[in-house]
């Protein structure tokens, strides 16, 4: 098995031929764990907004998970297209072209601007979306006031959201990781005082994360603006140059690479969210316990995603250094990383699957559902490791079309359906299970059958990249 040949590949005995790769290995491990500390930061948001949220008021938890959700919908799939561009100046920075570099962010602003539009238009005016969802009518202000809110904040997080990949890109995510550590000790007083009020300032419940999330992004988009000004690290790509014309040209490349990649996180996101939505129907054990499996499968989801951004820099490096080969080494190495990690953790969670749910919930009952959820969560994270960082190396070799389709067929049509109709319809055969280990497992299924079309996909494209005279 491949699996296992990767993993093996890493613990044999080193050799003088090998230094290339040990010291890709020690570049790589560094740029993913300090992009992993940063994405943690970043999912402490949404918990501590959680945490303050619940204990101001059940409406207002209420309204923050109806609100976020809608949120996270739109934002992951418009964000995923600006961070799709990382390839593109890792490429640039591989082949020494540093001005294109600076050339290029600025042609991607244009591209944010429109990007910038669609959501907008997307958070300012969500009622046909709550409307389908049956959102209760007495809940619709304070979701919509707090969607507003966060309408005025979209701006300078794509433009940080830029400028992280940018550090990305340059193969420097520590500034980033810094950033947002500092944004995280800002954000959780904000909240508190903005939901729950005081000091002259009236409460202001969910509504009031959001402020506190707006008054964050532009802080990080001000040291963003005050870092690229003055630190000497920006200084070879002449960022500051004079603005061109719009070159549409370059803008539909970034399209074509960012669009479909924007798609596939929307229907990656939103996959997770519509089961979310199906499991609530089965009762108040079932969505605990679901809950508790998602969290569980969200964080652990970040180291792969850590992993898959530093590869993709250092992939993306090699191919502009015209040297495939050793992008092709990366690649192997990527996924015995991967298969590594994956499994480690995945055991991780096997062992602790009786403890964990009882850190979450006293009910005796969410506990012993959630325990067998996380059985299906471990195999679920070793295909999700797997087809993350197959995704992001995918990018390296412009390769973004298939894998939405891919991801549309399995993940909607097999994973989410084949779960409902497992749970719901059912046969003369087999009748519906009216259990969310349906979802969980149909999930788990098509995300295999995803990291397997991808694995071909980069094996293919890696291999005839390589053998190019």
């Amino acid at each position: 098995m491949w699996w296992c040949s990767a993993a093996s590949s890493l613990l044999r005995p080193l050799h003088v031929s090998d230094f290339r790769r040990v010291k890709e290995l020690k570049i790589i491990g560094q740029h993913a764990s300090t992009v992993l500390v940063g994405q943690l930061a970043i999912m402490a948001f949404g918990v501590a907004d959680t945490v303050i949220a619940g204990r101001y008021s059940d409406t207002a938890l209420a309204a923050l998970s109806v609100g976020s959700a809608i949120y996270i919908s739109v934002y992951v799939g418009l964000i995923g297209i600006i961070q799709a561009l990382l390839p593109i100046w890792a490429e640039m920075r591989g082949a020494r072209h540093n001005h294109a570099v600076g050339q290029s962010i600025r042609q991607s602003l244009y591209l944010c601007g429109l990007i910038s539009l669609a959501g907008i238009g997307a958070l300012l005016f969500p009622g046909p979306l709550l409307h389908w969802a049956k959102i209760p009518a007495s809940m619709q202000g304070e979701v919509q006031s707090y969607l507003a809110v966060l309408a005025m904040a979209f701006v300078p997080s794509l433009l940080f959201r830029l400028f992280s990949t940018l550090n990305q890109a340059l193969g420097k995510p520590v500034l980033i990781t810094w950033m947002q550590i500092v944004a995280l000790i800002v954000k959780i007083p904000l909240s508190i005082w903005f939901v729950a009020g005081g000091a002259g300032l009236d409460p202001m419940g969910a509504v009031g994360c959001a402020w506190a999330t707006l008054v964050v992004n532009y802080l990080l988009l001000l040291l963003a603006f005050l870092l690229l000004r003055t630190h000497e690290l920006y200084l070879p790509y002449r960022i500051w140059a004079r603005m061109e014309r719009p070159d549409w040209r370059q803008i539909r490349a970034f399209a074509r690479l960012g669009l479909p990649a924007g798609l596939a996180y929307m229907v990656e996101v939103t996959s997770f969210t519509l089961m979310a939505l199906f499991i609530a129907r089965l009762g108040t054990v079932a969505a605990a316990s679901h809950q508790i499996a998602a969290s569980m499968a969200a964080v652990l989801y970040m180291v792969p995603l850590s992993l898959a951004i530093a590869c993709s820099a250092r992939v993306s490096f090699w191919i502009g250094a015209d040297e495939p080969a050793q992008a092709r080494r990366v690649v192997g190495l990527a996924l015995s990383l991967s298969a590594l990690s994956a499994s480690a953790l995945a055991l991780l969670l096997w062992l602790l699957s009786q403890q964990i749910p009882a850190w979450y919930s006293r009910n005796p009952e969410v506990v012993l559902t959630a325990s067998t959820l996380l059985v299906w969560v471990a195999l679920y994270h070793l295909a999700d490791s797997l087809q993350a960082v197959c995704a992001f190396l995918l990018r390296c070799y412009r390769i973004t079309l298939m894998p939405l389709l891919i991801y549309s067929v399995l993940l909607w049509g097999f994973g989410l359906a084949g779960g409902y109709f497992l749970a719901y319809v059912g046969t003369s055969g087999m009748p519906a299970s009216q259990l969310a280990v349906s979802f969980w497992s149909a999930a788990t299924l098509a995300l295999a059958a995803v990291a397997c079309c991808f694995l071909a996909l980069l094996w293919r494209a890696s291999r005839q990249a390589s053998s190019r005279p």
